[in-house]
């Protein structure tokens, strides 16, 4: 039982990605896409990441790019399972610094760039009410016990856990303008990967009332008060070989092995790296079109390990995390002088990448996720602009995906703000967005619980606010 929680727990660190575009990958880089939801045809300096080909219409001379997101999220988790404490459970999940940094140089038909961004991960999960997963295996000890003469109505644990996990990107491109038409770039992405777990299951309290159980008279101390069921599962152990006058294993020495407190103390890390093609392709003085793709990036995270009482975190064992790849292709197009408007089309290759929630153990990813964005930005006087957008997501995994933990749902956002240009060289962008997701639920099966099927609901809503400031020397 144990290790089954320790398991859903190791799984929680991959359910922070705080505004995932894929699976994993965080699509909100720049505070001009808060505001706006379609940015893959930009030709400002967020073109780094959205449309790097679209560098060579900037300026002469370097730019660059500093913004910071403050996201909430907040997860709501349903379970009809009979046995548990509580059938509603409700996550928070904060990022407070999401930060991207852009830098870029261009001269004439060339421009080079780099680009510095969270690409995965960025958020801590802190669920105070616990999760299905992880009370499940102990909300049966009561029933258990009581189907074997020995009456128990009640549990309790101590559970904590801090999970962290952040893949930041350092990003280099380079971009030619071709002729006024046509640009090219090619460029490649650093994904430096970091994941830290550290918690224990403490304290797993039970009520057994041993007074009218003749078949264990060492027994009758117990009750009916709250008392340690890895205490009670040693005491059972003995007193049935007392009984039986055997020496092997019992279900009291199962019952004690499985619910000891058990500490966890564990990194892991690892490098990967991203080809990334682009294209800008401009019609006439209204049309602009960014198209750019993201090979995979395989990556390998390696065990560093300092406490590990699960036995699930081998010092120096690997597993995978994959980045999918991704396709965007985007339009921009100028109504009139004042009004601009956008949009794009993102597609995440999540089925071809390979994610294991354990070493050796993929997780089961049915198809793929792809977005729709559309924004536009209205110029009301030469120094303010306000602008809106937004975004449908739907999402490719299938049931065998979901749990408690990681989920990925179809959603809908909606994001606003505005541009405020401080001096001929100073723009301040400043954004919200907000997201609402279509419910997902499941049946799941708990005949090993002795319960056949319980349903799991999923939800959860998301809210993003950004600020940048972008400089041009």
């Amino acid at each position: 039982m144990k290790q089954k929680l320790f398991t859903l727990l190791i799984l929680c660190v991959f359910s922070t990605s705080v505004f995932a575009g894929g699976i994993v990958t965080n699509a909100n880089q720049s505070a001009q896409y808060v505001r706006m939801l379609a940015r893959d045809a930009s030709t400002s300096i967020d073109a780094v990441y959205y449309n790097p080909a679209g560098l060579t219409k900037l300026a002469d001379g370097f730019h660059i790019s500093l913004s910071n997101q403050s996201i909430f999220q907040k997860k709501t988790i349903e379970n009809t399972f009979p046995l548990l404490n509580e059938n509603k459970y409700v996550g928070d999940v904060a990022a407070p610094l999401f930060p991207d940094f852009y830098a870029v140089y261009k001269k004439n038909k060339l421009a080079l760039s780099f680009g510095f961004q969270p690409n995965a991960g960025g958020g801590s999960a802190n669920y105070e009410t616990g999760l299905p997963s992880f009370e499940i295996p102990i909300s049966v000890i009561p029933t258990m016990l009581s189907q074997k003469g020995m009456p128990t109505s009640t549990y309790s644990a101590n559970i904590n856990f801090e999970g962290t996990s952040v893949f930041w990107g350092a990003q280099v491109n380079a971009s030619y303008a071709i002729n006024d038409m046509i640009s090219l770039s090619v460029g490649s992405r650093m994904i430096f990967a970091k994941n830290t777990y550290k918690g224990a299951i403490k304290d797993i309290l039970i009520n057994p009332n041993m007074t009218t159980n003749p078949l264990f008279p060492l027994m009758s101390s117990y009750t009916g008060g709250l008392v340690s069921a890895s205490q009670f599962g040693t005491d059972l152990g003995n007193a049935i070989r007392t009984a039986y006058g055997t020496t092997t294993a019992n279900a009291g020495d199962t019952l004690a092995a499985s619910t000891q407190n058990i500490e966890v103390d564990a990194e892991q890390t690892g490098t990967g790296y991203t080809p990334i093609l682009g294209a800008n392709l401009t019609f006439g003085e209204k049309l602009n079109v960014g198209i750019k793709y993201e090979f995979r990036t395989k990556l390998t995270l390696t065990n560093e390990t300092k406490v590990d009482g699960t036995g699930m975190f081998p010092d120096n064992a690997e597993s995978r995390s994959d980045i999918p790849a991704i396709l965007s292709i985007g339009l921009g197009y100028k109504l009139t002088p004042q009004l601009r408007v956008s949009a794009g089309a993102h597609y995440y290759f999540d089925e071809n990448a390979t994610i294991e929630s354990a070493p050796g153990i993929k997780k089961d990813i049915d198809g793929n996720l792809y977005e729709i964005a559309l924004g536009g930005e209205y110029d009301i006087t030469d120094k303010i602009l306000i602008s809106a957008g937004y975004l449908y997501a739907k999402t490719g995994v299938g049931a065998g995906y979901q749990t408690d933990l990681t989920h990925s749902l179809t959603s809908s956002t909606v994001g606003f703000g505005g541009a405020f240009k401080a001096t001929e060289k100073m723009t301040i962008n400043l954004g919200m967005l907000y997201t609402m997701y279509s419910s997902d639920a499941k049946t799941i099966d708990y005949s090993e619980y002795g319960i056949p099927s319980a349903k799991e609901t999923y939800n959860r809503t998301n809210i993003d606010f950004a600020i940048g400031v972008d400089y041009h020397f």
